[in-house]
């Protein structure tokens, strides 16, 4: 920070650090994101799903769960809304009949696909501020403290 932060009145210390700033950066970036694809008429965590679905099925429910930290009840939910317009199909899992496994339909690729160029074009409008190399700038800094927390965890 450039100034002491003992100088500075008590919320104004609180909004001068990092990690204000960075959750303040991210709730914006959040919400663009999640209006980009409300528009395409999905939710932040149709689109996560339907993601991971695509790269890692057809794949157990509980397995898919796991592997995006989406709580079991709350899966169930997203699956229903994505099977119900089409984008993912449940079948009984081959390697295991009492599971079912997820599948992306034609139609959720389609989806997934309007779903990413939204996502892409709201963290440009999200960057717009910043040149392209404070953009890659930002981004190297932003996957150090990524990779730390991750090391920390480690």
């Amino acid at each position: 920070m450039t100034e002491r932060a003992d100088s500075l009145p008590a919320l104004q210390r609180i909004q001068a650090l990092p990690s204000w700033i960075l959750g303040r950066a991210a709730t914006r970036g959040r919400g663009l994101v999640a209006a980009a694809i409300a528009n395409e008429g999905a939710k932040m965590w149709h689109h996560a799903v339907l993601a991971a679905v695509s790269e890692y099925g057809p794949l157990a429910q509980a397995d898919l769960g796991r592997r995006i930290s989406l709580d079991p009840k709350d899966l169930v939910g997203v699956l229903n809304d994505l099977q119900a317009d089409g984008y993912v199909v449940r079948e009984p899992d081959p390697r295991d009949r009492r599971k079912n496994a997820v599948s992306v339909t034609e139609e959720g690729e389609a989806m997934l696909a309007r779903c990413a160029v939204a996502a892409e074009r709201a963290n440009d409008e999200l960057l717009a501020p910043l040149g392209a190399a404070e953009r890659e700038q930002l981004m190297a800094l932003l996957r150090r403290i990524g990779a730390a927390e991750l090391e920390e965890g480690a």
